[in-house]
């Protein structure tokens, strides 16, 4: 689903630059990656005491902290001031504890799954962010140009815990005295398309070398979601030939989202989270421009 929506994005983007390409605009495609550092909660019951605590995904259920995260961007310069662009970025990650230490439970679709300590759980946690969106050059120069953009992204969000995890009778007050055992729970949450806003801008400033920098930022706070965006790019770009060019860049890039669920039937409150997830460093990329 997540991939097929990403094909359509682009697809629709390379459709609309298509007859402006003719006119002698030029388009960009580019891939590169850096290493992400992330930090990701769930908010879960204690068995035993009853109450809610935060677990987490890191240093309780061992996922790894940083990895290397790739990202793709495709843009399209038309009509002399006009940019259509989408990016897009993705960590997944995996981890198996051979024994769980902290028991818990959590709700999902007014279902209440036990996890019991001592039990080994296969864990997953899968986040991909895209953003499409529009530029507009407000100045420009012969070797400079800067501009403003408005765009929205979304937050693809894939948790599963596999493993001897126990459905609980919600009529037994959460304590699950008795559990049917299922082999995997999947739950996958897709944010609503958000605004973004920010700006942009490159300076030539030695023939072939471009200095180029962007700056976006997002906040909302809406009914069970609440999250905030910012990515601050600045780079030295350099052309290889007259269509390939490399990047090195240092990128502050941060997501903080928290989405809160109710379990009406108790009114209890389960299974929030809470992802932050950031990256402040050297990034490497190459792009193609046509």
């Amino acid at each position: 689903m997540l991939k097929s929506f990403i094909i359509r994005s682009i697809c629709l983007l390379v459709l609309i630059a298509s007859p402006l390409a003719l006119a002698g605009n030029n388009t960009v495609i580019r891939i590169g990656g850096f290493y992400a550092n992330t930090d990701s909660t769930i908010d879960v019951n204690d068995p035993i005491l009853g109450n809610a605590f935060t677990l987490d995904f890191e240093s309780d259920l061992k996922l790894e902290e940083s990895q290397f995260l790739p990202f793709f961007e495709f843009s399209h310069h038309f009509n002399d001031r006009h940019i259509l662009y989408v990016d897009w970025k993705q960590l997944h990650r995996n981890a198996l504890v051979q024994s769980v230490e902290k028991p818990f439970q959590f709700t999902w679709d007014d279902k209440t799954y036990d996890v019991k300590s001592g039990i080994s759980l296969d864990s997953t946690l899968n986040i991909d962010i895209m953003r499409i969106g529009y530029g507009y050059d407000v100045w420009q120069g012969d070797n400079y140009d800067v501009g403003v953009s408005v765009g929205l992204h979304a937050m693809f969000i894939k948790t599963a815990f596999k493993g001897k995890i126990g459905i609980c009778d919600a009529s037994t007050e959460n304590r699950c005295p008795d559990t049917i055992d299922v082999p995997k729970v999947v739950d996958e949450k897709l944010s609503a398309p958000l605004p973004d806003i920010g700006v942009y801008g490159a300076y030539e400033f030695y023939p072939g070398f471009k200095l180029n920098g962007h700056a976006q930022y997002f906040y909302i706070k809406l009914d069970d979601l609440k999250g905030g965006l910012v990515d601050v790019r600045l780079g030295v770009e350099a052309e290889i030939s007259e269509n390939w060019h490399m990047t090195a860049a240092f990128n502050y890039y941060e997501v903080d989202v928290e989405y809160a669920s109710t379990f009406t039937e108790a009114d209890i409150k389960l299974a929030d989270y809470n992802i932050y997830y950031s990256f402040t460093g050297p990034m490497l990329s190459i792009s193609y421009q046509f």
